[in-house]
């Protein structure tokens, strides 16, 4: 064996749903080339990353050895799989491979961000390979909820590892290529060492439906509809965004798409092919020209996103368009866990405004892109692999299938971010334990989750806070009394009295008090204003805020 190993590594994907990040390497302990497969974002919530635009998997343990990293391999085009492909590449600078539209969207990211789109090359699926390094890496269309789904079979001296991506097993998809079991079966000839695969939907018993079984229930609805009818779905679902806009044709209504990450993906799928015989649309400023029982919207925002048209509409008007009494609102599309409140807030709003909203609890307006467990037994059953691993999925999910294959007699790894696996031989090991983490962007620059930049705005959000003001003269003694400005926290203090007048009071008695000691060190002098401002705090308004203590010195 020439003492050389084939390695996984998730950094991304692997116990969270969302900012999926996969490294491969072959070769001698240490000195491995690598690849990685995907590069995604996932999404911030108000609770625990205020103010974050986005999360970043931490690549810190790549960057490092970026000297030895051959290729990304993009599987398709979701955020959670291409959004950090712009982001991180010139700290990676590997070139990036992708399926024709998924290459499309990366090169979008990879313009937002000043770089060149020659940075992506476009690849044609299987049997065609690209060589990276000591791998062969192929893209196999599988169906997903987004057009031009890949796995990825990656072949290395040592056999070979099947990387599922998102898949689905739909053999009438609507948008996007059919799961083809005889090109699958195939491909497990050689035998597979590992099959690397979605877990999301390991918990749904009943076996998947079919995109296709989505069309005559919307259908229905739609023509069934007296007022204006709202359709809302993921965008880059072109599948259901057709089939709902093929629904309002048929019903004899206008259709007009709202909202900018919908045009993009219906555009990027019609230029790269993917995507024909979608009904012609009118703009917004048409569709407030004609009566609205001949209109139907198709906007973004379906998972209760505050800036997205849903949402906008919820509170009264986007593009000049508002909804009315009698109107209808479906949600064709699952709320992602966490979401649940943004999403069960604009339902309420619409419903403030007589508007009658439709979810996908009846099951007859949505289905989903990842393979419920029967799926998930088949893929296991068609590639037959001596180990499967589990990804793309929270904790919960990854063991659950671990146990689904063990039931089958197969062997199973729960390997979580961080995990290095050893998959030479016949049973994987671990190899070793890579520090993993999230990189938060922040506005314009990134950060590490563990900084503390967002742990003191939270305390911040929850606690208050106040400025506290001292001037020395150049003999220690106090100019004026110390001042104090507060924000995020109630004016009046227990009976009815001034916190800041209870602050400035306490402060100066705490400076009369004070020794030459206290007054000459600026650190002591801040720890202690610091103390009794957030006692005093405490005794008033039954909070301790963050505190900044300045203090000028005139020489």
């Amino acid at each position: 064996m020439s003492g050389e190993r084939i390695i996984y590594l998730p950094l991304g994907g692997a116990g969270e749903i969302g900012m999926n990040a996969y490294v491969y390497g072959y070769g001698k302990p240490g000195k491995e080339r690598l690849i990685l497969v995907d590069l995604g974002v996932t999404f911030p919530d108000m609770d625990g990353t205020p103010g974050v635009d986005l999360i970043l998997p931490d690549i810190s343990w790549l960057k490092e050895r970026r000297n030895r990293l051959d290729a990304v391999f993009i599987t398709h085009a979701h955020e959670d799989h291409v959004g950090a492909v712009g982001h991180f590449w010139e700290e990676l600078g590997a070139p990036v491979y992708a399926r024709a539209f998924t290459a499309h969207i990366a090169r979008l990211k990879m313009e937002d961000h000043g770089h060149s789109a020659d940075t992506v090359r476009t690849v044609s699926p299987w049997p065609e390979t690209v060589e990276a390094g000591p791998f062969k890496v192929g893209f196999v269309p599988i169906s997903h909820s987004i057009p031009e789904s890949s796995g990825l079979v990656i072949d290395t001296p040592q056999g070979r590892v099947v990387h599922t991506g998102d898949f689905k097993i739909d053999e009438t998809p609507v948008v996007g290529e059919a799961f083809d079991r005889a090109l699958w079966r195939d491909i497990a000839t050689p035998g597979i060492k590992a099959l690397v695969c979605d877990s999301t939907n390991v918990f749904s018993q009943h076996a998947g439906r079919s995109e296709a079984s989505v069309g005559p229930e919307i259908e229905t609805l739609v023509r069934d509809a007296s007022g204006m009818v709202v359709a809302t779905t993921f965008a880059s679902n072109v599948a259901r965004v057709k089939t709902l806009a093929e629904a309002g044709e048929r019903a004899g209504r206008s259709v007009c798409l709202l909202g900018r990450a919908m045009r993009r993906m219906i555009e990027a799928s019609i230029k790269t092919g993917v995507l024909s015989g979608f009904p012609t649309v009118i703009s917004p400023e048409e569709a407030t020209q004609i009566p609205r029982e001949n209109v139907m919207l198709i906007v973004t925002g379906s998972q209760g996103e505050r800036r997205a048209a849903s949402a906008q509409l919820a509170r009264g008007k986007y593009n000049g368009i508002t909804l009315k009494d009698g109107d209808t609102f479906l949600f064709s599309s699952k709320t992602i866990p966490g979401n649940e409140r943004g999403v069960i807030r604009i339902m309420n709003q619409f419903s403030e405004q007589g508007v009658d909203v439709i979810d996908d609890s009846s099951g007859l307006y949505h289905v989903s892109g990842h393979a419920n467990r029967p799926d998930i037994l088949e893929m296991h059953r068609l590639m037959n692999p001596q180990v499967v691993i589990p990804m793309h999925g929270e904790h919960r999910h990854l063991r659950e299938h671990v146990k689904l294959a063990g039931q089958a007699g197969r062997t199973g790894v729960l390997a979580v971010n961080g995990m290095m696996m050893d998959l030479s031989g016949n049973s994987p090991t671990v190899a070793e334990y890579v520090e993993t983490g999230r990189t938060y962007l922040d506005g314009s620059v990134k950060i590490g989750a563990l900084d503390g930049v967002v742990r003191d705005r939270i305390r911040m959000a929850l606690n208050g806070h106040v400025i506290v003001t001292v001037i020395l003269d150049e003999d220690d003694e106090m100019l004026g009394e110390p001042w104090c400005e507060v924000m995020g926290l109630p004016e009046m203090g227990r009976n009815n009295a001034s916190l800041v007048d209870a602050l400035e009071e306490d402060l100066s008695q705490f400076m009369g008090r004070a020794g030459v000691k206290t007054v000459t060190d600026d650190d002591k002098l801040e720890d202690g204003l610091r103390r009794v401002a957030r006692q005093t705090t405490q005794n008033e308004i039954g909070k301790k805020p963050e505190v900044s203590v300045v203090i000028s010195r005139l020489a």
